[in-house]
């Protein structure tokens, strides 16, 4: 059994201020999950204290945008739908925004890269063996403007933070391009590795979230499945 506790954070240190980045790099999926499962998480949210039924009202139900392109109601400083924001939008944050230990990092729009706090996973396959093992990443949203913005060693260092932590990170370009980034703290011979073969998958499902991370929090491997992103 896989256990999902969500956090609260009673007020946020940092803003977005100008900041729109996550508009442009981040994708949104109108069938990411029906109508009915997301009024499911909205009343879980306002039984648990999370947020209230006001919260909700006049939100319009999810779009499609794809990753790297600008979102249809961004604006230079602001969204011009805040109010009524979908769902996808309205309960996400970047992890600079929440401070999760990213307090020596810029703001997205000056470092150009957006910190997802949403993790991932990227299988590991021994084609010896037909060993399978998913590893959590975090991921990082680069703009395909500024490709490079990734080296930057106040990023490095925290990335390299979340390797001690067990965590690799999937640098992407976009929701089919990019590549995993070990930091020395995973690598045997204490230096970064990057892995570019394989396939980056686009955004899953909850269901295969829930099941690759309950599977690496429990340590376990498989013989057997159907998705790579690093080999």
């Amino acid at each position: 059994m896989t256990t999902v506790t969500l956090k609260t954070v009673e007020k946020l240190s940092r803003h977005c201020g100008d900041c729109t980045l996550c508009c442009k790099l981040v994708p949104l999926k109108a069938d990411y999950r029906t109508p009915e499962e997301t009024a499911k998480i909205c009343a879980k949210m306002v039984e648990a204290g999370m947020a209230k039924v006001s919260d909700f009202r006049g939100m319009m139900p999810d779009f499609t945008k794809v990753a790297g392109e600008r979102c249809q109601h961004q604006r230079r400083t602001g969204c011009a739908v805040y109010d009524r924001r979908p769902f996808g939008c309205r309960y996400w944050n970047c992890r600079w925004l929440v401070n999760d230990d990213t307090g020596d990092l810029r703001r997205p729009d000056r470092s150009h890269y957006v910190i997802d706090i949403m993790p991932d996973f990227v299988t590991l396959f021994d084609n010896e063996t037909g060993y399978r093992r998913d590893i959590q990443v975090v991921q990082i949203w680069v703009d395909p403007g500024y490709r490079d913005a990734w080296r930057d060693p106040a990023l490095l260092a925290y990335l390299e933070r979340r390797g001690l932590e067990g965590t690799a990170a999937l640098i992407r370009f976009s929701s089919s391009e990019g590549f995993t980034l070990f930091p020395p703290s995973m690598s045997e011979d204490g230096q970064w590795h990057e892995v570019h073969r394989g396939e980056v998958q686009p955004e899953r499902t909850p269901e295969e979230y829930l099941k690759a991370l309950g599977g690496i929090e429990d340590g376990e491997g498989s013989k057997e499945g159907d998705r790579s992103t690093a080999e």
